[in-house]
């Protein structure tokens, strides 16, 4: 490689690395996903997956991917990835996600979320592993007011 080509690669490197050190990092906080199953007689089979805005303020174009992995017998499976948008989630508000079947808890199931507030784009992911989704883990989930998992 010739000594200037080495010298531009070194001067890219070290503006990259600047550029990463100047974009600042917001930890997400005060936005949960809940998992809560369905109150209506028999309805232990599907369950329903929340994302909870606890925040004082609306978040908004807000993207959400949802997929399932694990491994069966051996076997890798997953489900279909899905994609949501919500233009806005209110301050306070649980918005409905997806239902989720119970029949598929032994799988990892995973949300990326993304979302706008105040002019900064904030992303994180919320992975219910396999057997997480369960009575045991169960705490009241605020503002739906019912029995579920939840992940802050």
């Amino acid at each position: 490689m010739p000594e200037n080509q080495r010298i531009i690669d070194h001067l890219q490197s070290l503006a990259i690395r600047d550029m990463k050190r100047d974009i600042p990092i917001h930890k997400v906080e005060d936005v949960a996903v809940a998992i809560v199953p369905r109150e209506e007689v028999g309805g232990g089979e599907l369950w329903d997956t929340y994302i909870l805005n606890l925040k004082d303020s609306t978040i908004k174009s807000v993207l959400i991917s949802s997929k399932g992995y694990g491994e069966v017998e051996g076997e890798a499976l997953k489900t279909t990835t899905l994609r949501h948008f919500f233009e806005t989630i209110e301050p306070g508000s649980a918005t409905k996600i997806e239902p989720i079947q119970s029949k598929l808890f032994h799988l990892t199931h995973e949300y990326w979320i993304s979302f706008v507030l105040e002019d900064y784009m904030f992303d994180k992911k919320y992975i219910f592993v396999k057997g997480s989704i369960d009575e045991a883990h169960f705490t009241t989930i605020p503002i739906v007011n019912r029995k579920g998992v939840m992940i802050r």
